[in-house]
């Protein structure tokens, strides 16, 4: 009994870690909409795309793959606060479109 529960765990967490946009529950156009508004000053969202700031803050194309960044880990990112960024206060739809698009700049 005790197998199955941690095979039942297991089953979840990789099932929301996939890397593939299709498998997430964001919209990755809502999330580009997002970071152009919310993101871009600081972050490089698009592989044409320069920040209007000065700041060396990791670059969304590049997240998107490195094989280390999962939708869980992004989710305990943007979760969390951090001394170089700003506390956004983004809503879970919010959170799973931004990962969404994030992920899906890998394809």
């Amino acid at each position: 009994m005790r197998l199955l529960l941690v095979a039942m765990i297991f089953n979840l967490i990789t099932m929301s870690t996939g890397r593939s946009a299709e498998e997430l529950l964001g919209d990755p156009d809502a999330g580009r909409q997002l970071a152009e508004t919310v993101c871009a000053t600081c972050h490089v969202i698009a592989p044409s795309h320069m920040p209007t700031t000065d700041i060396d803050a990791p670059a969304f194309p590049d997240l998107a793959i490195e094989p280390r960044v999962t939708a869980l880990s992004l989710r305990v990112f943007l979760q969390t606060p951090h001394e170089r960024m700003p506390d956004l206060h983004l809503d879970p739809d919010e959170t799973d479109n931004i990962i969404a698009y994030i992920l899906s700049l890998d394809q």
